[in-house]
């Protein structure tokens, strides 16, 4: 790693030539490629790509939220759940439709929104075959 300081050179990823200053980034990158997932929860099995990921996902299983909306006292387990949170004392809506203007405080509810408008019906029940916009409603009663 100190040779390359003086040679400039740096490793690449093997899939798109992307440079890294260091080679734990680029084994890291390289995972967006394969879309291997080297984090397994023991608990349940569900697999992750980075740690940072895994370790929000075990917070599940020890009940750990070091997070803390500094308005209301409610705790998350992950820093980002607190951001998506904050804004419901904020109001902000950062995520705009670009098809009629309407804005969200959460990117997923805004790609929800859009299907509205593109029709996309990406879930399917198993049982009928019958289509939904949204995951939860994705199973039929029958």
């Amino acid at each position: 790693m100190h040779r390359r300081s003086h040679t400039g050179e740096k490793p690449e990823c093997n899939k798109c030539e992307k440079a890294f200053d260091e080679k734990p980034t680029s084994i890291k990158y390289q995972r967006m490629h394969t879309k291997e997932k080297s984090y397994e929860c023991s608990e349940c099995g569900k697999s992750f790509k980075g740690k940072s990921q895994f370790s929000v996902h075990q917070r599940i299983h020890t009940g750990e939220k070091p997070y803390e909306c500094r308005i209301c006292g409610k705790t998350f387990s992950g820093k980002s759940h607190l951001s998506v949170h904050h804004r419901t004392h904020t109001g902000e809506k950062p995520y705009e439709c670009r098809r009629c203007w309407k804005a969200f405080g959460e990117k997923s509810t805004l790609i929800v929104h859009q299907r509205t408008h593109t029709g996309e019906k990406p879930y399917k029940c198993s049982k009928c075959g019958k289509a939904f916009s949204v995951k939860s409603t994705s199973h039929c009663a029958s």
